[in-house]
C-alpha cells in the first residue's frame, strides 16, 4: 500500500507544473509591459523633439504641423491605454502565479508532514521490534 505522501505526490507534481507555467506567463507578461512602456517613452520623446523643431511659416505648414502633433498625441494616448492594459494583465497573471505557488507550497508542506509522520512511525515500529527481541532473548552463560 502506498503511503499518504506517495499518493499525494502526483498532485504535488501537477501543482509544481502549474506553478512553473504561471511563472513563465508572468515573465512573458512582464516583458510585454516593458515593451509597451518603452514604446510609450519613445513616442513621448519623439513628440517632445518634434515640438522643439521649427516648422514652416505658411498657414498650411502650420496646419500640417498641428495635425501631425495631434496625431502623435492620439498615438501616445493609445499607447498609454496599452500600457494600462498590460499592467492590468500583469496584475492578473501575478495573482494566478501567487495562487499556484501557494498551492504548490501547501501540498509540499502536507507531504513533508506526512513523510515526517511516516518516518516517526517507522522508528517506533523498529524500536518496538528491538524491544520485543530483547525481551525474549536468552541469557548467555557465564554472565553473573
Amino acid at each position: 500500500m502506498k503511503s499518504r505522501a506517495n499518493r499525494l505526490q502526483p498532485a504535488a507534481d501537477l501543482a509544481h507544473e502549474r506553478q512553473e507555467a504561471a511563472m513563465q506567463r508572468l515573465a512573458e507578461q512582464q516583458q510585454k509591459l516593458a515593451k509597451a512602456e518603452q514604446q510609450l517613452e519613445e513616442l513621448q520623446k519623439y513628440r517632445a523633439e518634434y515640438a522643439q523643431t521649427q516648422g514652416g511659416v505658411s498657414v498650411s505648414a502650420l496646419l500640417n504641423r498641428r495635425q501631425f502633433v495631434e496625431r502623435i498625441d492620439q498615438v501616445i494616448a493609445q499607447q498609454v491605454n496599452e500600457v494600462t492594459r498590460q499592467r492590468r494583465n500583469l496584475d492578473g497573471v501575478r495573482h494566478q502565479w501567487r495562487e499556484a505557488h501557494a498551492r504548490e507550497q501547501a501540498l509540499g508542506s502536507v507531504i513533508d508532514r506526512y513523510r515526517e509522520q511516516e518516518r516517526k512511525s517507522e522508528e517506533r515500529r523498529e524500536q518496538a521490534e528491538i524491544d520485543e527481541r530483547m525481551q525474549y532473548r536468552r541469557p548467555t552463560r557465564g554472565l553473573p
